[in-house]
This record gives structure tokens, sequence and C-alpha cells, in this order.
């Protein structure tokens, strides 16, 4: 039995060098809705949402949908977001989420907007 063979390799290999979307987040929250990547706009009822986020501490932990760490620089951040003030105005609906394993998309129709 072989445990290495060039198939897996190369199979392991693509997924590496081609990488994985992630839409774990390092984020900046911007002043105008011009300079965003993204409008966003929280919602009161987890059911109303695109994406369940929770606001991790350290940059590590975003390592999974829904897992948003704020940077202090415009220039470290993944994204840009603007808070839109009417949800019509926005792009993807979030709701803040107590705790870290209720983060995750609910709409992942949306996904495409938080691919790096």
């Amino acid at each position: 039995m072989k445990i290495f063979n060039l198939k897996n390799f190369l199979a392991l290999f693509l997924l590496i060098v081609c990488g994985i979307p992630m839409s774990a987040q390092k984020v900046y929250k911007v002043d105008y809705e011009s300079q965003a990547d993204i409008k966003v706009y929280i919602v009161d009822y987890e059911s109303q949402a695109d994406l369940c986020v929770y606001y991790v501490e350290y940059e590590s932990q975003a390592n999974k949908p829904g897992l948003w760490y704020k940077v202090e620089y415009e220039s470290q951040a993944n994204k840009k977001i603007f808070f839109e003030e009417y949800e019509s105005q926005a792009d993807l609906k979030i709701y803040i989420v107590k705790y870290e394993s209720q983060a995750g998309w609910k709409n992942d129709s949306k996904s495409h907007l938080l691919d790096n």
C-alpha cells in the first residue's frame, strides 16, 4: 500500500497553490460608502441575516466564514466595509452573534462578496 502517490500529491498541491476561497475576514470600517468594498446592514434577527458575524479578538482567530477581525488601518484589511442606515442599500445583511460557534453563512449565495 502506497501512502504517497502522484495523484494525491497533485491534488494537494493545486489546493495549496490555487487556494481555497475563505470568507474569514480582516475588516476595516470606512466613513463613506464610496470607499467601501461592501455595504453592510446589521439586522435585528438572525433569521433576516445573510451572514452571522462574530468579532474575534485576534487576527489568527478569523479562520472561518463569519469570523471578523477589526483592523486598525485600511491597508491591513481584506475588505473595507460601510455600515448602511437602510437595509435596502446594503449588499450584505449581517447579524452579530454572541458566540464564535454561531458564526457562518445563512445565505451562502452571497459568499462571493467576501471572497478574497
